[in-house]
């Protein structure tokens, strides 16, 4: 498989569709029947498996989301439907001539059957979705999956482009979720000594700089918002982080002001000459893909996955065209999903080799709008307007005089019955005239997402407490306070 991402990344377009119409059929006609929820709905809209030879056929599968996948209180066991589960009668329909062979002298019994399961499809391992509003959702990962996603991991890193020469850290918070596994296999694969601290809320801040500072950390793998806190921290301390060459961003959007902010703490702390990549991940993808340069888009692998665009209207977009994510697995087992849409906002996806490492993979392009941002309320109505959330991040990040953040959406005077109101939480940085940084918060957030805001000042401490810094896996950025109607 390690051989097999230099020859993919490499492949020219007509190629690359080529490879991904033999996955898709093979995949459409050997794996996704073992799925207890596609059998069920294909059924339901008319489709066989055996309708989907192209990646242009995927067209005819109507599209699903989260709500499809989510657990209820009703149906706790919802997720369940989503694995691979072959069974003997399945196996004799659907199974490769090469899986048949493997039982074909003993025939196929229950214990065969239960030995292929056992190796290839069996859950394993389990990452969640990370919502606030819904139940968390489990991904389930065979023995399969977690070689393939240490695969990916592999394909992540060495996309990115570090040499094993360097020491790493993974500063994301240990958990069921797929940011600190992605970065400890990444590392793992790409031979780079590292240390997994489990984030803040497992080694604390004072630990992870002394590390940093004590290995001559050249690789720092973390959020973008605990990374603020953890270089702001190391500012005030005089700490010397100069040996850091790379930091790799996931689970939160990063803008190009907010680069420019650590990158200015950076320098502060000796570090002048470091290349910032963010990566796009997603639970229901159970991987995660990267840039190879601050410029460029994040290069997919065409040989695990599908993914496409579609419009509003849930239509594949033209090629160049914006559009909302949607992803189709082509060789995982465990949790699968087909047409899956992120809720993820796209401003394209390129074709042509990468100017800057000439990988011919497609690359979707950088400052995705996410959904997972502020999860299931990112696009929510405040005095009867619907209004975007992911827009308040690069306002916010953009706006030099502010240290720390969180935005509130609460009725006003705490009545229900009265109005919406959005309240914006600010520290100023040293020497910032906070009347004037007020106005000129509340000036951004009129003119570029049409809401009126009251701002309040807190201290930076206050803030690190209620943003959960230190005890949260991601911290509370965004809050929706009103009373659940």
């Amino acid at each position: 498989m390690y051989d097999s991402w230099e020859k993919v990344s490499h492949l020219n377009r007509e190629e690359l569709r080529e490879l991904q119409n033999n996955k898709v059929r093979w995949f459409f006609s050997h794996k996704l029947p073992y799925s207890p929820f596609y059998r069920e709905y294909f059924k339901k809209h008319n489709l066989k498996f055996s309708d989907i030879r192209t990646t242009d056929d995927l067209q005819k599968i109507p599209l699903m989301s989260k709500t499809d996948i989510a657990p209820t209180a009703e149906d706790p066991g919802r997720p369940r439907q989503f694995i691979l589960q072959p069974d003997e009668k399945l196996i004799k329909k659907y199974a490769t001539k090469t899986e048949l062979l493997k039982v074909i002298k003993m025939k196929v019994t229950k214990e065969n059957v239960q030995a292929m399961l056992e190796k290839e499809y069996k859950p394993l391992h389990l990452h969640f979705t990370t919502g606030r509003t819904a139940l968390p959702t489990p991904f389930a990962y065979s023995a399969y999956d977690l070689a393939m996603l240490r695969q990916s991991a592999y394909r992540a890193f060495n996309v990115a482009g570090f040499s094993s020469d360097n020491v790493g850290l993974n500063a994301f918070p240990y958990s069921p979720h797929l940011g600190f596994w992605i970065v400890y296999y990444g590392l793992l694969e790409a031979g780079v000594t590292a240390l997994a601290t489990g984030g803040g809320k497992v080694m604390g801040t004072q630990k992870i700089m002394d590390s940093i500072e004590r290995l001559k950390v050249n690789v720092l793998a973390i959020i973008p918002g605990y990374s603020y806190h953890l270089l702001r921290e190391a500012v005030k301390q005089h700490r010397d982080f100069s040996n850091i060459k790379y930091i790799i961003f996931g689970a939160e959007r990063v803008s190009s002001a907010f680069r420019e902010k650590v990158k200015e703490l950076l320098k502060q702390v000796g570090a002048n000459e470091v290349q910032i990549l963010a990566s796009y991940a997603s639970t229901e993808a159970k991987t995660a893909w990267i840039q190879c340069a601050e410029y460029t888009g994040y290069h997919l692998y065409p040989d695990l996955e599908f993914v496409e665009l579609v419009d509003a209207q849930g239509q594949r977009v033209t090629e160049g065209q914006p559009g909302e994510i949607v992803y189709t697995t082509l060789d995982w087992r465990g949790t699968v999903v087909v047409r899956y849409r992120t809720g993820d906002m796209a401003q394209g996806i390129e074709y042509d080799a990468c100017p800057n490492c000439g990988r011919t993979v497609p690359r979707i392009l950088p400052d995705i709008q996410r959904n997972s941002d502020v999860k299931e309320f990112n696009l929510t109505k405040i005095k009867g307007e619907q209004v975007n959330l992911n827009n308040v991040f690069p306002i916010m990040s953009s706006i030099a005089g502010v240290d720390e953040w969180q935005l509130v959406i609460r009725k006003k005077n705490n009545d229900q019955f009265d109005l919406d109101e959005i309240v914006v939480s600010a520290s100023p940085k040293a020497g910032t005239n906070f009347p004037q940084l007020a106005d000129d918060i509340k000036k951004r957030m009129h003119a570029e997402m049409q809401v009126g805001v009251v701002v309040e000042q807190k201290t930076t401490e206050e803030l690190i407490t209620s943003l959960g810094m230190e005890t949260e896996l991601k911290e509370k950025r965004i809050l929706d306070n009103r009373p659940k109607s």
